[in-house]
């Protein structure tokens, strides 16, 4: 396989990792108010294709964020107790915002990776056609 054919699935493998990442963080932004709702963590593990290609990254399965459960007082809220408490989430709106705005970073850093490798692809192509 051409270093070509390796550093495109480097970086689309880091894309994909990415993408798998902002999905989980939309949906922990999209609970933040979900009464019991637990944020989901997902963290990047190597994947190995075989012995001549370089290591790739991978999610890994996503697992719950076992913190605890924000306390609210709303005695109006159907779940509430009689004591007018209920548990909202765990999620922490500008923890997640941060952590969008890094795996944003990194998706277009590896885009532009991806790129990159392409037009110097097409650029050795034309190369060779002369």
């Amino acid at each position: 396989m051409s270093d070509f054919a390796k550093s495109l699935e480097v970086s689309s493998s880091g894309l994909r990792a990415q993408a798998n990442r902002l999905r989980h963080l939309s949906e922990n932004i999209s609970n933040v108010d979900t009464p019991g709702y637990r944020r989901k963590l997902v963290s990047f593990e190597t994947a190995f294709v075989s012995d001549d290609m370089p290591a790739t990254v991978k999610t890994s399965p996503v697992r719950l964020d076992q913190s605890e459960l924000e306390t609210v007082y709303d005695p109006s809220h159907p779940l509430a107790s009689e004591a007018g408490e209920y548990q909202g989430s765990n999620v922490n709106l500008l923890i997640e915002l941060a952590d969008a705005k890094e795996a944003q970073r990194s998706y277009e850093a590896n885009l532009k990776m991806f790129e990159q490798t392409r037009k110097m692809s097409a650029g050795l192509m034309d190369l060779l056609r002369r």
